[in-house]
């Protein structure tokens, strides 16, 4: 279980890992895939800025987690996907579905329900990293 576990999270890290640098090479293609528009150099550099971070901070810490088989290291990548994953939910409560509306919502669960599952089964380390 824990080997599955951990497989199936660094998989997750190597798409998120794949997903950033999208957004760090080309942040307009990639906002595109998103449903975004860049309006300038702002919208171009908040996109390269904002979500490589996203992708790359929770890739990061779910491969530390996974590789250490640590469940704390795992909570920040859990919370940036669970409130991603409210935050769409919202939306699609309050605008209504869009083309394809579940297929990013999916991913999102995927993550918490793994992240969750392997928070719940590897033990935590009180102090140090």
């Amino acid at each position: 279980m824990h080997l599955i576990l951990s497989a199936i999270i660094i998989l997750l890290a190597v798409i998120d890992v794949v997903v950033g640098v999208g957004f760090l090479v080309n942040p307009a293609i990639a906002g595109a895939d998103f449903g975004l528009t860049v309006a300038g150099n702002a919208g171009t550099s908040a996109l390269r800025a904002d979500f490589t971070a996203f992708f790359f901070v929770a890739a990061l810490f779910m491969a530390w987690g996974a590789w250490r088989r640590r469940g704390e290291l795992l909570l920040a990548p859990l919370a940036l996907f669970a409130i991603a994953f409210t935050g769409r939910l919202i939306n699609l409560l309050v605008e209504g579905s869009y083309d394809g509306w579940w297929l990013p919502m999916a991913v999102e669960m995927a993550h918490v329900v793994v992240l969750a599952l392997a928070i719940r089964a590897w033990p935590s380390r009180r102090a140090g990293f």
